[in-house]
């Protein structure tokens, strides 16, 4: 589903777009043989379907908007660098991968490696902002460099595996090991996970004031904040095995 994306459609008309050629398994068919094409050129898609093997959708957008009416396959967002990108149902693997700017907002669940590096890359979401009004799998952020994803819901293990930088926000339940291998960045938790690694060492409680500041930014986002103005937080600091410079802050 790479070709649709708004720079690219803008200017086409339906019968231009139903022309693209797109890949089904072995096979090559044009669009208007799997979708009934309509509107007028501009900025703005909207893809109807509840299947979810459409992959990449949204991959290298760069402006405009993009409406999932329904829920997506792997890799939605990949290499987005700017626009809007909303999913109304669940999304596949890599969601936000290789992710440099623009902001995705997926409705339902995201599976494995939310905003997470691909096989033989060396990091993973690189800017914008990733809600997540459901669950995510695991490894959400791994080997994330920045930006910030925030998930409503629960995260499985390995949650900001391997963090190179930015920020993870995790509302609900995470699971088992969080943080394994974090270099930098903070992983900020509403609770606290199942596990956390024993290269991990708590630094104490604090108050800290550049929270305040990222409420405002995710206010102005539309997303929910867990901790009031004056919530004291419970700071690790790690991963010890790996540089060390990572945080972990779960509210006390």
């Amino acid at each position: 589903m790479s070709p649709f994306v708004p720079q690219r459609l803008a200017s086409m008309r339906p019968r231009q777009i139903a022309a693209i050629t797109l890949h089904q398994g072995n096979r090559t068919l044009p669009a208007g043989e799997l979708f009934d094409v309509t509107g007028s050129p501009g900025g703005r898609i909207v893809i109807q379907s509840d299947s979810e093997l459409l992959d990449n959708i949204g991959m290298g957008m760069a402006d405009g908007e993009l409406m999932v009416e329904g829920q997506a396959g792997g890799y939605l967002g990949r290499g987005m660098s700017g626009g809007f990108l909303q999913v109304a149902g669940a999304t596949g693997i890599f969601a936000g991968s290789a992710m440099s700017g623009g902001r995705i907002l997926i409705e339902g669940n995201a599976g494995d490696l939310l905003g997470g590096a691909a096989a033989g890359e060396r990091q993973g979401m690189r800017g914008g902002f990733l809600h997540v009004r459901g669950s995510a799998g695991d490894r959400a952020g791994d080997r994330q460099r920045r930006g910030i994803i925030v998930v409503e819901g629960n995260a499985g293990d390995y949650a900001a595996s391997r963090m190179v930088a930015g920020t993870l926000i995790i509302l609900g339940q995470a699971g088992h090991q969080c943080g394994l291998d974090m270099r930098r960045g903070s992983l900020i938790l509403n609770s606290k996970p199942k596990s956390l690694p024993a290269t991990f060492n708590v630094s104490g409680g604090h108050q800290l004031t550049f929270l305040t500041l990222l409420n405002q930014y995710l206010e102005s986002h539309s997303a929910p904040w867990a901790f009031p103005g004056n919530s004291r937080i419970r700071r690790w600091v790690g991963d010890l095995a790996c540089d060390g410079r990572g945080e972990i802050l779960i509210q006390a």
